[in-house]
């Protein structure tokens, strides 16, 4: 089984460059199912239900999402009728919306996508280690193959999180800091792992921002209205190759491209 993972959407720009790349982006490497992250793509804050079937109808078969997917309070009653725009699992119960989704491929039988977020410099929610446990657990009931997009800031979470995973998830794919790492390997357990992604959006910016306006606040420590630059524009992704009969990845290819 092929998974293509798309990082973080960011805006108008990013969801172009979606528009204009997933095509040979299918291509080339033939993904049984494609992921996207997907909390930015509302003008680089939050996600709308007419951007969501936007970028659905574009070909993507799974959005998550992570700390910004609540700022569209509008997404609510979106979130609690469709389940393959996924949010974090670890936020307590009785907010809308579903941590995880079992999608059937065409080709390649079953597969699962879990979404959660790190603790480290972001909100006290549940235990995210525990959680990714109790999760697979069920979600291992009907498929071994398990992706997991851990939406996090601190580098030692997102590693800590996949050595814990190792040979029990088939990926796990950081998001949230929207710079692409090289550190993309499988695990000795089986497990594929990237640090970050990385983002789709505009290649002049400061993860995502107008460079000027991220610069003032760094200078004044001040709130400051954030845009998203016009210009060129870049896609960050992985492709992750997966047995479907035992979970276990086999490899993970980085993918960059320019616009």
């Amino acid at each position: 089984m092929k998974i293509l993972f798309i990082g973080d959407i960011i805006g108008e720009p990013g969801r172009k460059m979606v528009r204009a790349q997933l095509r040979g982006l299918r291509d080339t490497h033939r993904p049984d199912l494609v992921i996207a992250n997907g909390e930015n793509s509302a003008g680089g804050f939050g996600i709308t239900a007419e951007i969501a079937d936007e970028l659905f109808f574009l070909g993507i078969d799974v959005l998550t999402s992570g700390n910004h997917v609540w700022d569209k309070k509008e997404i609510e009653p979106y979130l609690a009728k469709q389940d393959r725009l996924i949010r974090p699992a670890n936020y307590p119960e009785g907010n809308s919306g579903y941590g995880s989704v079992i999608i059937s491929t065409e080709n390649a039988g079953k597969a699962a996508v879990l979404n959660l977020e790190g603790r480290v410099f972001m909100s006290n929610l549940e235990d995210p280690f525990r959680v990714a446990e109790q999760e697979i657990e069920k979600l291992k009931k009907e498929t071994p193959v398990v992706i997991i997009d851990f939406h996090a800031e601190a580098t030692s979470e997102k590693i800590a999180l996949a050595w814990h995973l190792d040979g029990k998830a088939s990926a796990v794919i950081g998001t949230h800091t929207h710079v692409q790492t090289a550190d993309e390997r499988v695990l000795p357990g089986g497990t594929a792992f990237i640090t970050d992604a990385g983002m789709t959006g505009p290649t002049d910016s400061v993860i995502g921002v107008k460079k000027e306006q991220a610069i003032k606040r760094f200078l004044t420590q001040t709130p400051h209205r954030f845009e998203i630059p016009k210009g060129p524009v870049h896609l960050c992704a992985v492709v992750i190759d997966i047995d479907g009969k035992t979970g276990k990845a086999n490899f993970i290819e980085r993918i960059h491209i320019k616009s």
